[in-house]
Parts: structure tokens; C-alpha cells; sequence
């Protein structure tokens, strides 16, 4: 019997079997189980299990939530082999990549655990005569979360730990592509000691998305995806009175100066471009090279490490890159390197052909290099989200930072040199939300916070780090005096000062 996998409401597994879609083991390319499309009945009903839950939690002391967050992070540990071979089973990435994944997850977690000195307010005692004033941090109420197929463990993670954290009650709707390992870990936050119903995943699609964005008791929605489904999260979200952070696409640049170490920076590249298949809003898809002696070196170095590649099911360790997601996702890539030949670009390496001997039906595809690539091209301008390097030249640092200046996207970039001079000039001024020296995934630790800038970032807060407490509590200030006894004052009719 097909296995369907259901909802996490109110503490319980729910089926809501109405509507299906079909779960494929991308290394097979075969339909492995089903999972339920959730009613609007039934996210309304999950959106009434955090609303219930809201008050008793909100009023739970901060370091009792913390010790509930010290046991979910003992239990993501204990159970993170079960949970990385979930991911490798409906997402194909290679089990480190999943074990590296689930690891970033919990790093927010840990950071969840002080949350009892990330609310502290601010106090300031006889800010006038005989009158305190002090500003607290207090939890909106039901936030969602919807979050996207590539990180199915760590991207609901940046999300919920802090907002729960915070005192709010949570409703996620993850990727249908790939639910396992959201509701195994849902799972084992209840068994954390979470109260029911104030953590809560719908599995669905458009319609549990609409549901969410349109419902008056949710108050904030985070969003991690595509850019054109940010921007409809951010516009139905904010005409609905809600707080919303909605990350979107990229298209990350990494600049090679003249002066760079090559072969580290190659190899760098080989992990950000190759990585998870290309599947992340961080990975490098064009390396600038600064000089035509740079370029030549650098393609010549790329296409011998693509030679040596490995590429197979995620399960098998000596495998660098697995296969993409979908069907669909592999029929969209191939048709980018279609394009991008027919529109002149120099393909010196193409993966398109690639079979996996005992996987002929999986979604795979071998690496993909571009040389020779140019800003009007439909491979330079739009999110392939694949394995699909693109060399671009140019002639000076400048011209290399105007190219991602004018690109719509400013999710991330780096620079590989070892002049410090030009490495200060870089991150001073470039037009992106994260940016690394030497280091080409310069994704924040869990103290900061992630965000890009421009159509990469709609809202005005980041992701987890400081930013999450801003974005899950309402800031209020209460100013409050104590006349002493017995003496009348006079009515003030200027303002207080």
C-alpha cells in the first residue's frame, strides 16, 4: 500500500486524503509515496490549533521555552541520520550535503536556546520625575512559514526555532516535493516537550498557501523561494495586514582577480557551482574573471575537475552531485543550455547526456560550463537553479562590479583575491546582502542573520540570527509614575517634556 503522508496538527498526524500528489525518489525517477494536499478547511483547522495554543505559551516563561529547545536539538542530533536520509530519498542530494544541511538547522537552534537574554527589554528608571520606563518584546500571535524543496530540514529551521522561541505558535507549510523530514522533525519537537498545537505543518499547495496569507488570525508569513512567488507572498500578505518576509531568487557572482590563488578558487567553485546539484539560493552560477589570462586558466582548470566528477544516487558517499529534484527541473535545465548555445555562448563542458548506470530513469545531469557568456543571455540573466556555470570576462574589478550592480538579483557574491585593498573596496560597495573573501558561500552563522538585496529580499528583516526576534515580537514601551500620596497636582497642558 502507498504510503500517504499527512499533516502534524494540534500535536497529531491528520490525513486529509481528498487531494494527492505524487512523491518521487529523484535517483530512481520513480513515485516512492503520496502526500496529501491540504483543504482549506484543514489549514484553517491547524491555524486554529496555534491560535488555541497561542496564550499558554505566550505566557510561558522564556527559559522554560529554551529548555524545550535544549531537548529538540539533543533529539535533531540523536535522529539526524533518519532525518539526512529522508532528505537524500525525495530531494537526491548527497547525504553530507544533507548531514551539512541539518547541521545549519540546528545551529539555529542552539541559538533559540537564549532566547531568555535575546527578550530582554531595555529599562531606564526616572527617565522623568518619579516615572520608569522600559520596552519589552512580546510574540504576535500564529505565524506561518512556507518554504521551498532544496533545504527541507534547515530552511523551516531558520523559521520556527526563533519564533516559538519568542512565544509565538507556528503553521508550516513546507515543500510538497518533499515533506518526510518536516514532519519527522515536527514530530520530534513534540516529543521535546512542545505543547500541542503550537508547532504545526499543512502539507498543500497554492490553496493552504492562500489560506495562510488570507487568514486574520495569522499574523506573519516568512517566505523562502523563487522571486516571483516572494513577490506575490509579500503584496497578498502585506494587503492582508500581515508582517511578511519573503526571500526570493539569485544569481550569485564570484569575482577572480588576476592576483587570486587559482586552483583554490577553482576548487571553491566547483563546491558552489556543483554543490546539491546547484539547487541552493547561494550557489555560484557565474564566475567573472578579471582578464582574459585569468578566464583561460580558470575554464581550463573547471573543465578538467568536471571530467573527474562524480555523479549518482545520494546515498553512495563517493558521489559529489546527485540529481535534481523533479522531472520538470531537469527539462528546465537542459532547455537553459539549449538556449545558451543557440544564443552563442561557448559550451566547453555539457553534462546534459549523462546517464547513471542502474538509474536510467533518474533525474541526473552531469555539470554544465559556459565560457564567453554575456549579461543579455538568457543563461546570465535568469535563475537556472542547476548545475549551470557561466564564465563571463571582464576587463577590470570595476566593470566586474557593475555587472552585479545592474543584475535584479542581490542575494550573494564573493571575490577571490589576496589584495586587501580591492577585498575592502568590494564588500564596501558592491550591491549585495552577502558577501564573502575567498569564500564563495558566505551563508551567515546563526547569530547574524540572512537576507539579499533587491528583488532577492522583499521586507525589511533578514532571516534568523537578531533579526528573527524583530521580526516574530512586537516592540512596546510602557512609561508608568507613582505620584506619591496625598499631593494634588495641577493638570499639564503642554506637552510632557
Amino acid at each position: 500500500m502507498t504510503q500517504i503522508h499527512g499533516h502534524f496538527i494540534n500535536g497529531e498526524m491528520v490525513t486529509d486524503e481528498a487531494r494527492t500528489q505524487a512523491v518521487f525518489n529523484p535517483a530512481f525517477g520513480e513515485e516512492s509515496s503520496r502526500v496529501a494536499l491540504a483543504s482549506k478547511a484543514t489549514v484553517e483547522s491547524a491555524i486554529a490549533a496555534a491560535e488555541a495554543a497561542f496564550p499558554a505559551w505566550r505566557n510561558t516563561p522564556p527559559l522554560k521555552r529554551a529548555q524545550v529547545m535544549f531537548r529538540f536539538k539533543m533529539l535533531l542530533e540523536e535522529h539526524a541520520d533518519d532525518i539526512c536520509a529522508l532528505i537524500t530519498a525525495e530531494h537526491g542530494k548527497v547525504l553530507d550535503d544533507a548531514r551539512g544541511e541539518l547541521q545549519r538547522g540546528i545551529e539555529v537552534v542552539e541559538y533559540a536556546c537564549g532566547i531568555p537574554e535575546l527578550l530582554k527589554g531595555e529599562h531606564s528608571k526616572n527617565a522623568g520625575p518619579a516615572i520608569d520606563s522600559w520596552s519589552e518584546f512580546q510574540p504576535l500571535g500564529v505565524v506561518a512559514g512556507i518554504t521551498p524543496f532544496n533545504f527541507p530540514a534547515m530552511v523551516p529551521m531558520w523559521m520556527f526555532p526563533m519564533a516559538i522561541a519568542c512565544g509565538n505558535t507556528f503553521v508550516l507549510k513546507p515543500s510538497e516535493r518533499d515533506p518526510s523530514a518536516p514532519l519527522k522533525i515536527a514530530e520530534l519537537l513534540h516529543e521535546a516537550g512542545l505543547p500541542k498545537g503550537v508547532f504545526n505543518v499543512v502539507n498543500g499547495d497554492k490553496l493552504a498557501v492562500d489560506t495562510l496569507l488570507e487568514d486574520k488570525r495569522v499574523q506573519a508569513v516568512s517566505f523562502v523561494g523563487s522571486t516571483p512567488i516572494a513577490e506575490y507572498i509579500y503584496a497578498t500578505g502585506t494587503a492582508n495586514g500581515k508582517r511578511i518576509q519573503a526571500l526570493g531568487g539569485a544569481k550569485n557572482h564570484a569575482v577572480i582577480m588576476p592576483d587570486a590563488d587559482i586552483d583554490n578558487a577553482v576548487s571553491a567553485l566547483m563546491g558552489a557551482a556543483y554543490g546539491s546539484c546547484g539547487e541552493r539560493c547561494m550557489a555560484i552560477s557565474v564566475a567573472v574573471c578579471v582578464g582574459d589570462e585569468v578566464a583561460d586558466e580558470v575554464v581550463s582548470k573547471l573543465e578538467n575537475a568536471l571530467s573527474t566528477l562524480k555523479v549518482g544516487p545520494g546515498t553512495d558517499l563517493s558521489n559529489a552531485m546527485g540529481p535534481v529534484i523533479t522531472q520538470v527541473s531537469l527539462d528546465r535545465i537542459r532547455n537553459y543550455v539549449a538556449e545558451g548555445v543557440s544564443q552563442g555562448a561557448k559550451l566547453v563542458v555539457d553534462g546534459r547526456d549523462l546517464v547513471v548506470p542502474g538509474h536510467e530513469n533518474g533525474y541526473f545531469i552531469g555539470g554544465c560550463l559556459f565560457d564567453h557568456v554575456t549579461p543579455e543571455m538568457s543563461i546570465y540573466t535568469d535563475e537556472i537553479f542547476g548545475p549551470v556555470l557561466c564564465v563571463v570576462r571582464a576587463k577590470s574589478l570595476e566593470e566586474a562590479m557593475q555587472l552585479i550592480d545592474d543584475h535584479e538579483y542581490g542575494n550573494g557574491t564573493c571575490l577571490f583575491t589576496r589584495d586587501g585593498e580591492a577585498a575592502r573596496y568590494f564588500t564596501d560597495n558592491i550591491k549585495v546582502g552577502m558577501v564573502g573573501v575567498n569564500v564563495p558561500l558566505p551563508v551567515p552563522v546563526a547569530y547574524h542573520s540572512f537576507g539579499g538585496w533587491k528583488r532577492s529580499l522583499f521586507g525589511d528583516l533578514y532571516a534568523y540570527g537578531p533579526d528573527a526576534v524583530r521580526f516574530y515580537t512586537r516592540r512596546k514601551t510602557i512609561t508608568q509614575r507613582w505620584p506619591a500620596g496625598g499631593v494634588r497636582e495641577k493638570a499639564q497642558f503642554a506637552f510632557p517634556s
